[in-house]
């Protein structure tokens, strides 16, 4: 069965300013790689043989790096943006798209078992499904709760709250579609859309390693760990 990923790699990269002024967000180097490589070697060791990545900052530069991706033994094509269109609405510029196909920003480090996410969705003939992590949120503060005269109820010392975040990485149903305009529209729209409309939504949670390096505190990590974990994310 062929295996369809959509990257996101359109995006500016602010975040991470000063490095991306010369570098688009995707090719940041994570040890020898941009991480947009890593992606891609990571979706064809999973048996993806046909990557379209949508692009628009700064897209001349990843269209030399990675041509027609031959040099990687798959199919890469591109999805030019003449505006910037948010996370989802790129999808709308795709006219190939499959039934089932696996969308996801080109900046994520992980070792997500693409395919099994893929199975698991296309088998189930989902709608949309969301991978998933869990984040803690540390604050360095005392946490202090008063009342309405000013006085004390509560105090927190540094505390740490726990969330369920999406990591950038779903499985779509070309149905999506329908709900999708001709606009700038992201993930967080079609969130609220889809609730809305009392449309499943699919979580799928994943408890192995997973930063987003658009994050400067995050691109750091990942390039102080990334060596030694080189085989778990590329199989070497």
């Amino acid at each position: 069965m062929t295996k369809r990923a959509i990257v996101l790699a359109g995006g500016k990269g602010t975040r991470l300013r000063p490095y991306t002024v010369v570098l688009p967000k995707p090719l940041m180097p994570i040890g020898e790689y941009p991480i947009l490589e890593v992606v891609v070697r990571q979706l064809v060791r999973h048996g993806f043989d046909h990557i379209t990545m949508a692009v628009n900052h700064q897209a001349e530069l990843i269209r030399a790096y990675f041509t027609d991706g031959s040099k990687w033994n798959v199919r890469i094509d591109y999805s030019q943006e003449t505006q910037p269109l948010g996370t989802i609405a790129p999808l709308r510029l795709i006219q190939d798209l499959p039934e089932h196909f696996l969308v996801m920003n080109g900046d994520v480090l992980t070792d997500l078992d693409f395919s099994s996410f893929h199975h698991r969705h296309s088998s189930e003939n989902r709608l949309f499904t969301i991978s998933s992590h869990k984040r803690v949120q540390k604050i360095d503060y005392g946490v202090l709760d008063c009342n309405e005269s000013g006085l004390l109820r509560a105090f927190q010392e540094k505390p740490s709250t726990h969330y369920e975040v999406s990591m950038g990485i779903y499985m779509a149903s070309r149905n999506i579609l329908e709900y999708v305009p001709n606009t700038p529209y992201g993930f967080d729209n079609l969130m609220l859309d889809l609730l809305s409309a009392k449309r499943p939504v699919n979580i799928a949670p994943f408890d192995g390693y997973w930063l987003d390096i658009g994050r400067p505190d995050d691109y750091m990590q990942a390039i102080e760990e990334f060596e030694s974990m080189k085989p778990r994310f590329l199989g070497e």
